[in-house]
């Protein structure tokens, strides 16, 4: 009787591992399409590259342009210009660095996309 009920037992948890493995086999297979109908692998590395390429962009801006720009404001250390108005502070410095990151960063990307996409049409033609 013990025996019946251990083979039993036996029986139902091998169902069970049975139906959990095809669960697994068909998330593997549902997640495979996720990826390839998504792109996702390609997402990655564009994410990878545009880090590196922020890094590289930032490295110019802080490295090369800032300190021209440093030169050519009377007191060189512009970054740090600081806004009074009452008790309030602006950063205004720190804002004007900020938004000149921004416009250098923009213009490279928007160059790097337009040579992209001209040598993407020059193929399908």
């Amino acid at each position: 009787m013990v025996d019946k009920k251990i083979e039993d037992a036996g029986k139902i948890l091998g169902e069970g591992v049975n139906v959990l493995g095809a669960g697994a086999q068909g998330f593997n297979k549902d997640f495979m399409e996720f990826l390839q109908k998504y792109q996702v692998i390609g997402l990655a590395v564009a994410v990878v590259i545009g880090a590196a390429a922020t890094k590289l962009v930032n490295s110019i801006v802080a490295d090369i342009i800032m300190p021209i720009v440093g030169v050519v404001t009377p007191d060189g250390n512009w970054r740090e210009a600081i806004l009074h108005v009452g008790p309030a502070k602006f950063l205004i410095g720190d804002f004007i660095g900020a938004l000149i990151d921004f416009l250098i960063i923009a213009c490279v990307i928007f160059l790097t996309v337009k040579y992209v996409m001209k040598s993407d049409m020059s193929k399908k033609i």
